[in-house]
């Protein structure tokens, strides 16, 4: 239990001391920001603060800080060390720099970041990668509420019925004003949220539950390896791509570049906390990873809503759920958002008129719906690859971004060689992937990891980067 408090401390003071290293690498000033500059009524609002944080929190969080957490847990009390320090290293990095890059590029998604940073041929990969990503998000955060809310309801609402109405939802909120629903109800929703985080995590801590402590052994009870199949698992408690893709959302609404440390780096914080609080429920709840891998054998939607009424009952069962329910729905809606955008920006479509923002979002939420047919398993193992390497292209066009700048380029430039590492070795040994063996895998990884950290040293810092002009950093994207 000692281990579980250590890291929760550690999120804590990250937030305050290495938040403040990462926001002082980039630099913020009091120069207009696009949703003041850029007003339109329907995607550049200005929004206050805190509600931009918990906005933020639920765009970014969805199922992932609790399935992916559970998942994780499966390795054992290891989980924790990664959440934590994949968090602050990681994670906080990478959505600070994104949304506060965005925010310097008048709101631009992080494909046309990636594109001005490295290169044309980036930017149409990155295109379409982000919107096959945010697609994905969108269906697999669309059966996962359904399936919560069925539970809750008379057996003829069904998880059809459900998922028929959440599918409505997201056609409404993918192309209203981001201050008419989003902007209204998320901030409840991240209440509920944060209730039901801080009452799982008591009733564990009060419960008399044992919390083990942090070793690096492999606990999974097949014996997966922890390198590199962890990393990929836990993908938004510690780091994700998908939350580049969310982060713009919000440089198009904060009214002052100084408070992005308190909403991106902030948000990511808050969400390892939420992780963290249910790795150590599932490993303790079920008294070790062989009784939680078995669990998780139902259903991560049976697992969650197991915990949620023997901890706290039926009412406080209901308060969780909300949470747990309202959480993959904002993810979801605001993936349908993204992508819209990310259109937008590639084909230079104003999205102000409603009719040309019906013309983006009926043929996705069509896509979409038409996905949700396939076993939601099978999607997620393919979105947690691509999450994590949205992550790492992320991350190298934040080093260039840095670099240009001149400034701590290396703390966005050592996560990105991470990534490129875990999501290269993943890649190659996973049944998804090549399924090639440990001992080629491994090795690959880690050579690939080399290359794009070698790369980026001998383009930026050797070669013709050396003599690019910092200014270039902040010219304006031009839609």
């Amino acid at each position: 239990m000692i281990s579980f408090f250590v890291c929760l401390a550690l999120l804590i003071g990250g937030f305050a001391v290495y938040g403040r290293v990462a926001e002082k690498s980039f630099g913020p000033d009091d120069r207009k920001p696009p949703a003041l500059t850029m007003t339109d009524g329907s995607d550049y609002v200005p929004m206050g603060t805190a509600r931009i944080f918990l906005i933020q929190l639920l765009n970014i969080a969805g199922l992932g800080p609790i399935f992916g957490a559970l998942a994780g847990a499966c390795w054992g009390p290891s989980v924790f060390l990664w959440i934590t320090l994949g968090t602050l290293l990681g994670g906080g990095v990478h959505d600070y720099m994104v949304g506060m890059m965005s925010m310097r590029h008048k709101g631009a998604s992080v494909s046309e970041l990636a594109g001005t940073y490295l290169g044309s041929v980036m930017k149409q990969v990155m295109r379409v990668f982000s919107v096959v990503l945010l697609v994905l998000v969108g269906v697999t955060f669309s059966t996962g509420p359904a399936n919560l809310l069925a539970m809750l309801t008379p057996q003829v609402l069904d998880a059809k019925f459900w998922l028929v109405v959440v599918l409505i939802y997201y056609f409404i909120a993918t192309f209203v004003p981001i201050d008419k629903v989003i902007g209204k109800i998320y901030p409840i929703f991240g209440i509920c949220l944060i209730i039901m985080a801080l009452g799982v995590g008591g009733s564990i801590l009060l419960g008399g539950y044992h919390i083990p402590e942090i070793t690096l052994s492999n606990l999974h009870p097949n014996g997966t390896p922890i390198w590199p199949v962890m990393f990929i698992s836990v993908a938004c408690g510690a780091i994700s791509g998908f939350h580049a893709t969310q982060s713009p959302l919000m440089a198009r609404c904060l009214t002052t570049e100084k408070d992005g440390r308190k909403v991106f780096y902030g948000a990511m914080v808050a969400e390892g906390i939420i992780a963290l609080i249910w790795a150590a429920a599932g490993v303790a709840f079920y008294n070790g990873t062989g009784g939680l891998l078995t669990a998780l054998g139902n259903g991560q939607s049976a697992v969650v809503y197991e915990i949620c009424f023997t901890l706290l009952g039926p009412v406080g069962a209901v308060i969780a759920m909300i949470g747990v329910i309202a959480c993959p729905i904002s993810s979801a809606d605001t993936a349908y958002r993204s992508a819209r955008l990310t259109l937008a920006d590639w084909f230079q479509y104003d999205q102000k008129p409603v009719k040309n923002r019906l013309i983006l979002t009926i043929p996705l939420l069509g896509v979409g719906t038409v996905l949700t047919q396939i076993d939601v398993q099978i999607i997620w193992r393919y979105f947690s690859w691509s999450n994590q390497t949205l992550a790492m292209i992320a991350l190298w066009a934040a080093s260039v971004y840095l670099f240009r700048k001149k400034r701590l380029y290396w703390i966005t430039a050592l996560p990105a060689t991470f990534m490129s590492a875990v999501s290269c070795t993943y890649i190659l040994m996973a049944d998804e992937g090549l399924r090639l063996s440990i001992a080629i895998a491994y090795p690959a990884g880690l050579i690939f990891a080399a290359l794009c950290l070698g790369t980026f040293v001998f383009t930026c810092i050797m070669g013709k980067g050396k003599h690019a002009d910092a200014s270039s950093a902040e010219a304006p994207y031009v839609s």
